[in-house]
């Protein structure tokens, strides 16, 4: 049901937790550990993210904000409700779409779902948003323009309309209409 490279990634997540002596794992270090699933990075390039600012942002987070386990207790780090809630929500939306297999993009997408946790808001505040994301995986409609993963710019099929150095951005309605008179 779990892609390899998805089960990969979780692996790696636990590990990781475990190994700082992280008593939880939570939504955060699952958006962490998406940053090296390469659907989830190609979803978060195409939304504009900056992975660097992002990682750090979420490293920085959970260094702060994740308990560790007491000196001489030896256990796993434990996954949240909200970590198992994702993965749920995930599975359940590949089964009802008939697909057969759970991608780290499905996982990115489901996180949105949990709207209080500091992973969507750090997602959010690179500008990335579940309609984003969802668009991207649906329709292949990127914010990025292509040829330029850095800059964020207007969706693939409006290239055309995009403004060239040292001229004004065309606004929405001259973009998306044409003027008959």
């Amino acid at each position: 049901m779990l892609s390899q490279e998805l089960e990969y990634v979780l692996n790696q997540a636990f590990v990781n937790a475990t190994h700082k002596r992280q008593e939880f794992i939570t939504i955060e270090h699952l958006l962490l550990a998406l940053l090296g699933n390469p659907s989830a990075v190609e979803v978060l390039r195409a939304c504009g993210a900056d992975l660097d600012l992002l990682a750090d942002n979420v490293r920085q987070f959970i260094e702060d904000n994740c308990p560790l386990l007491p000196e001489g207790e030896e256990q796993e780090a434990q996954p949240t409700i909200g970590f198992q809630r994702v993965l749920q929500r995930a599975v359940f939306h590949v089964q009802a779409s008939g697909k057969k297999e759970v991608t780290g993009a499905n996982v990115l997408a489901a996180i949105f779902s949990e709207k209080d946790s500091q992973a969507v808001y750090l997602l959010n505040q690179q500008g990335v948003t579940r309609l984003d994301v969802v668009n991207y995986m649906a329709h292949g409609v990127s914010k990025v323009v292509k040829g330029d993963p850095d800059e964020e710019g207007v969706a693939e099929g409006d290239q055309a309309g995009a403004a060239t150095e040292g001229e004004a951005k065309p606004s929405a309605l001259e973009s998306w209409t044409l003027n008959l008179n």
